[in-house]
């Protein structure tokens, strides 16, 4: 899986791997502290830290090396922490091994200082907390908190961020800028280049197992020699500017919902001045874990008109989400309403819903989760095809349907016969795609559609939501933590803060020209490429 890699790491110095999927970057980075698996087989010239040859110790040596001197960050937070244990008992088990603090007082101290270092609120709470009572950014927070817990030699942080919006990726970077200050080195792999031009000293772009090119952050980052490296470099959207296409592939042919893409009439075109989804004056609460109401949406207003994107923006606990769940009539709201097309939606009867439910679809953020393992793709789209309105399709059609499906998304017809598993996690986003247009949906609410993909994946699908707006003529409502992807793609922006709308208005002047101070927060944390390529 990984051949010929080689480089050093000194102290104070981080050393940042790039690439995409199954190029090779986490193989490496688990070699390193050796988490490779009982199948594989690693050899190497030489495999050393702090001068002593580490590429054959017994797991006995290696658990005594990780946590205490080289301290590891993995990815998936839910799957690393165990679900049956409060997080804080976590991150203490990680100092009590190591006999790092004796008394229990102090345990339960450093651990609720460790969590407050990385941002957690209400640490002493949350070190209470089971890993699913916490949103996502704050399991990775917990997961970073052990990680450094014992102060380690080396840091290996694999995709440390992916999952934290903005200004709490900014305090983690910030967290781990002080590290490599204090004289410690670092490995770090991610996606987000504009991450790694901030913190790497060196820059590895690894693809198909291999280096391709390694070089200073200012050489990958302001004069890439390989081509993938630039490919890799102008697929990042920007929060500072709007751009066209992000990828070079080309784009897929299409047919629109009577297999011809008509030009906009006079009628169409007053069509798009009323509203398609009107909320207003929104109202949702929930009982939290002490059993006290807690306000998540309060008084959120937003239209959203024919062929339009509006991008929904704002940290966890925002209450992003909420809004996106009423807009599906999957929430009631307890005060306000949601209308589709000027009718009552959220306050419609089950029955007026499910006639009018193929009107909206909805792409999520792991489409694996929301996918029947046992389905072929085939029977995924044909599924949604079954809530199209209208005459009911023939077997054939049904085929014949989920061919163009899937030639529409950019995938071959044979992938009909395959499972989701079977998928990389670009094309079953793909899938999800074409599953959501199958029912030929006038709102498509898309929640964090590319958070989990590679940037040159990510490049491709929001491209391709781009060209099936502009001829199927469809209207996202795109919910994202990622400012950058929303002002490629958005025509108006909505920015929510402890459940209020706090701002709203074109992309360009929301991003560009913010008024309100929480935004202007927001956009400043954004990373940005400190080295750009002529």
């Amino acid at each position: 899986m990984v051949k010929g890699v080689s480089f050093r790491v000194e102290e104070g110095r981080c050393v940042a791997i790039v690439g995409e999927s199954g190029s090779g970057k986490s193989v490496t980075a688990r070699t390193l502290v050796g988490l490779t698996g009982a199948r594989s087989h690693v050899q190497a010239d030489r495999l050393t830290f702090q001068g002593k040859n580490i590429d054959r110790l017994g797991d006995r040596e290696w658990r005594a090396l990780r946590g205490k001197r080289i301290g590891f960050v993995l990815q998936d937070a839910l799957v690393s922490l165990d679900p049956l244990r409060p997080v804080g008992k976590e991150i203490g088990e990680a100092l009590s091994v190591h006999r790092a603090i004796r008394t229990r007082a102090d345990l339960t101290e450093r651990v609720v200082e460790l969590l407050n270092l990385v941002g957690v609120p209400e640490p002493a709470v949350k070190a209470r907390q089971l890993p699913h009572e916490l949103s996502g950014g704050q399991r990775q927070r917990a997961l970073i908190a052990t990680a450094i817990a014992l102060d380690p030699a080396l840091l290996i942080a694999d995709e440390p961020t992916t999952a934290l919006d903005v200004t709490i990726q900014a305090q983690i970077l910030d967290l781990l800028s002080e590290t490599r200050q204090r004289g410690k080195a670092m490995i770090l792999i991610s996606h987000n280049l504009a991450v790694v031009s901030q913190m790497a000293d060196e820059v590895i772009v690894m693809r198909h197992g291999e280096i391709v090119e390694h070089g200073s952050s200012e050489q990958i980052f302001g004069d890439p020699r390989h081509d993938y490296t630039r490919g890799l470099l102008k697929a990042i959207p920007s929060v500072r500017s709007r751009g066209s296409r992000l990828s070079s592939s080309t784009a897929p042919r299409f047919i629109s919902a009577e297999g011809e893409t008509r030009a906009l009439t006079q009628s169409n075109m007053a069509q798009r001045c009323s509203p398609l989804l009107e909320a207003e004056r929104l109202v949702k609460r929930f009982r939290g874990p002490d059993g006290k109401l807690r306000t998540v949406v309060n008084d959120v207003s937003f239209r959203l008109g024919h062929g339009e994107t509006l991008g929904i923006v704002g940290e966890s606990g925002s209450g992003k989400t909420t809004v996106a769940r009423m807009a599906l009539a999957l929430e009631r709201p307890d005060q306000g309403e949601v209308t589709l097309e000027g009718s009552p939606w959220t306050a419609a009867t089950e029955k007026e819903r499910r006639q009018r439910r193929s009107d909206i679809s909805v792409i999520y953020q792991d489409p694996l989760s929301s996918f029947d393992p046992r389905w072929t793709i085939e029977r995924v789209i044909d599924d949604a095809l079954a809530r199209r309105s209208g005459n009911p399709l023939d077997r054939a059609s049904r085929q014949s349907e989920v061919s163009e499906l899937l030639d529409l998304v950019g995938l071959s017809p044979n992938f009909r016969t395959g499972r989701p598993l079977e998928l990389s996690g670009g094309q079953r986003q793909r899938v999800a795609i074409a599953r959501a247009i199958a029912p030929r949906p006038k709102i498509i609410v898309c929640d964090e559609p590319v958070a989990a993909l590679d940037v040159s994946i990510q490049a491709q699908i929001l491209d391709l939501l781009g060209d099936l707006k502009s001829h199927l003529r469809v209207s996202y409502l795109f919910i994202s933590h990622d400012l950058g992807v929303v002002h490629h793609l958005s025509d108006r922006v909505l920015v929510m803060h402890h459940g209020v709308a706090v701002e709203a208005g074109g992309a360009d002047d929301v991003f560009l020209r913010p008024w309100q101070p929480y935004t202007r927060k927001l956009v400043a944390a954004v990373p940005q490429l400190h080295f750009q390529a002529a």
